[in-house]
């Protein structure tokens, strides 16, 4: 599999645990691969949901996925300062495609004050019956919200303004060539 180099544009696709599409976002501009990571920039991106409904990103986002940890982060740029939002799903894989991973329900939220939400709980409990999670899937996912709120709370990795900030800048470079 070719890696995307920086600044150009990848399709990403979530699906659920039983294999069905979940939501596909068109034209993210990989901003840095690495070897286990990759970072992403959303701006005005179309997104279709698996029912076909379309709509379109409203403000800058830089994206976060990664091969080990069961997460992603999204860190929205907004005028009143940076929300996240932290999908708990499976880490990524790349093909000839697009960026993909199993969203599993449970999400994080984080706001500018730095209040944070577990959110989709419910969701959460009635696809794990409903798609047969398995044990080791939950305690993957409960362990991987630990680490996740151990990274907000020390403002880890995306979760620090030098990130945003950096992230941003490069963004912005890349766009203007």
């Amino acid at each position: 599999m070719r890696v995307p180099k920086e600044g150009e544009f990848i399709t990403i696709q979530s699906y659920k645990h039983d294999g069905s599409l979940h939501r596909t976002w068109r034209d993210t501009m990989v901003l840095k691969t690495s070897e286990c990571s990759l970072i992403g920039m959303n701006d005005h991106t179309l997104v279709t949901e698996a029912d076909g409904r379309r709509w379109v990103t409203r403000e800058p986002a830089i994206l976060y996925f990664h091969t080990k940890y069961w997460f992603n982060i999204i860190a929205m740029i907004r005028e009143k300062g940076v929300s996240y939002y932290c999908n708990l799903a499976s880490p990524f894989v790349l093909d000839e495609e697009a960026l993909k991973y199993i969203d599993y329900d449970l999400d994080i939220k984080v706001f500018p004050d730095g209040e944070k939400r577990l959110l989709d709980v419910d969701e959460y409990e009635e696809h794990r019956k409903e798609m047969h999670y398995s044990g080791e899937i939950d305690l993957i996912l409960k362990e991987n919200v630990k680490t996740l709120v151990d990274w907000i709370n020390n403002e880890k990795g995306p979760f620090s303004d030098e990130y945003v900030e950096t992230w941003y800048q490069r963004y912005q470079q890349l766009s203007r060539r």
